[in-house]
């Protein structure tokens, strides 16, 4: 019986804080959170250099890099359930390469390595199909997704490895909207995938230092990861 009370209890209907606010046409908001980047590489192998030696380098991005990120939010309604979201965003980031040379070997036979710090700094323009559930008292469940053009505000550098301006991102998430009295806050969850070879290949050309071009050569395809965090504001 005390089974039966609890769970009866927690399906009690309480007064609902901003009880009409979903069935306004359009919302606004803005949004605070923090991303994690990474970046999927394409090493090409063995390369044959101007000289005719080989050279073997690999690289990859061995860790998840913490950023944050800032944006504003545009809600239009469609239907009791759906909703079409447009938020731009600026995602502060960095990406941290490691190249192993196997033609450089340790003392303990083991590659040297060499480290780049890759600094984005992406305006993301994410357009999202929501899908929420009913309504339940001060909660609401939903699933989103879409696509996410990408412009990467990062200038250049002389860096072994350059990404393009432009990408576009697909975009899966979840989150929740909680209904508090003055305004809703909506905890989020997103993971973007890039669509596109982000990997800027005349940037070979560009470097200015003959030792670096093996390290640029190593890859030929690049695709951007980030698992976004955000609160949103409406």
């Amino acid at each position: 019986m005390a089974l039966v009370a609890i769970a009866s209890s927690a399906q009690t209907r309480k007064v609902q804080n901003k009880p009409y606010i979903d069935l306004r046409p359009l919302h606004f908001g803005i949004s605070l959170g923090m991303n994690l980047q990474d970046a999927e590489f394409s090493n090409v192998g063995p390369q044959i250099m101007d000289d005719g030696t080989v050279r073997t380098i690999a690289c990859d991005e061995d860790i998840w890099n913490p950023g944050f990120s800032v944006g504003v939010l545009g809600d239009m309604r469609l239907s009791d359930n759906f909703n079409v979201r447009i938020s731009p965003t600026l995602h502060f980031g960095s990406k941290r390469l490691t190249f192993l040379d196997f033609d450089d070997l340790n003392e303990a036979g083991f590659p040297n390595h060499s480290t780049q710090d890759l600094k984005t700094t992406y305006l993301a323009v994410p357009i999202d199909l929501k899908f929420s559930a009913p309504r339940f008292n001060n909660y609401r469940p939903y699933v989103v997704g879409g696509i996410s053009p990408t412009v990467n505000l990062a200038g250049k550098d002389q860096d072994y490895v350059a990404l393009k301006r432009f990408d576009a991102m697909v975009n899966v998430g979840m989150g929740c909207d909680f209904y508090l009295p003055f305004f809703k806050l909506i905890p989020e969850i997103k993971f973007c995938y890039g669509l596109t070879n982000t990997l800027n290949m005349n940037h070979v050309s560009e470097l200015e230092n003959p030792l670096s071009i093996p390290f640029a050569r190593s890859v030929d395809d690049c695709r951007t990861k980030m698992f976004v965090f955000t609160l949103y504001f409406e």
